[in-house]
């Protein structure tokens, strides 16, 4: 039998590797598309914590857009 990851897993692992993620960086190298689901879980189900910061960026048309970047708490 295999032993997958679940996206959660991925998400936790990528986390755990770069210390933050964004929604483009989840759906660019995890093909995750909703990411704010999985981190809804790591906080509730798993008891992780995040930092939350929002980034502004102009799209290709000059137009101001606004994602989430998550970012994983280290424990003390």
């Amino acid at each position: 039998m295999e032993n997958r990851l679940t996206q959660t897993d991925m998400v936790l692992k990528y986390l755990e590797e770069h210390g933050s993620i964004t929604t483009w960086e989840s759906y660019s190298k995890l093909f995750i598309t909703r990411l704010s689901a999985k981190i809804y879980d790591l906080k509730h189900k798993y008891g992780y914590k995040f930092d939350e910061e929002w980034i502004t960026k102009k799209n290709r048309y000059g137009n101001t857009c606004c994602f989430k970047k998550y970012i994983l708490r280290k424990e003390d």
